[in-house]
């Protein structure tokens, strides 16, 4: 398989740049860096993107995280490796993600689980988060951007 194209973020250089920063400030909020990670595997699973699964995956063994939960993050629900705070980030991610899914995107229960765990800054990182993760799903996976070419 070969990528159609370059990343549109690298072909218009001035959208990378704002991209990286939007990136580095949700990550600077003060959450476990593992948990931004989680979040960014789990919602690159989601709409099928190879190339952010891969860096997921290796981002999160590079932070020392284990084969469990890592390559669980997809059963989150079923298994016990996730603490409820997590499991709460990832419910409120995989929502912001499925937007389509359901007539009320993120449900009441599901924001209200999420705000039992974190402040508004922490709630703002975790969708930041999402929505980031969403733009770099969506230019890599129509391009084919090929797992580990970067």
């Amino acid at each position: 398989m070969e990528a159609r194209m370059k990343n549109p973020a690298t072909i218009i250089p001035a959208a990378m740049k704002p991209i990286m920063e939007l990136m580095r400030a949700a990550q600077s909020q003060g959450l476990p860096q593992e948990l931004m990670e989680m979040i960014h595997l789990r919602v690159s699973q989601i709409n099928g993107c190879s190339f952010c699964v891969d860096t997921g995956l290796k981002n999160l063994r590079k932070l020392g995280e284990s084969d469990e939960r890592i390559g669980l993050v997809g059963a989150w629900r079923e298994a016990p490796y996730y603490t409820d705070a997590e499991r709460a980030a990832l419910e409120l991610a995989e929502a912001a993600t499925r937007l389509a899914d359901r007539a009320d995107a993120v449900s009441d229960e599901v924001w209200n689980d999420a705000a039992d765990h974190f402040d508004e800054q922490q709630l703002a990182s975790i969708l930041l988060m999402t929505a980031v993760t969403n733009l770099f799903n969506r230019l890599n996976a129509p391009i084919r951007q090929i797992a580990g070419s970067w």
